[in-house]
């Protein structure tokens, strides 16, 4: 199943817990920018039920998370690190801290 998500966080939204900003010329925040995520998502959300089945994760996480793995070349396991340690990679995959 597949739920078209809300729209992507703003870039002065992000929420870093310990203060601070995300730089606006960060190799992963000009990807996030570059990338039409809006003309993909449909073509992915085709792929899914409309009712039946666990929720897919948005094409944002999905493709992001292919792309950090194949830029940074790491496992999967490695990415999941990745992911959670770099707030611009969370910025990259469409979170909003």
């Amino acid at each position: 199943m597949y739920k078209k998500r809300v729209a992507s966080p703003e870039f002065v939204d992000f929420y870093l817990p310990f203060g601070g900003r995300l730089r606006a010329d960060n190799r992963w925040v000009q990807m996030s920018r570059i990338i039409p995520w809006d003309v993909i998502e449909p073509r992915y959300a085709n792929k899914f039920s409309k009712k039946k089945g666990r929720r897919a994760k948005s094409v944002r996480v999905a493709l992001g998370a292919l792309i950090i793995k194949e830029k940074k070349n790491l496992t999967d396991e490695e990415t999941i690190e990745e992911i959670q340690e770099n707030p611009y990679l969370q910025y990259f995959l469409g979170f909003d801290s």
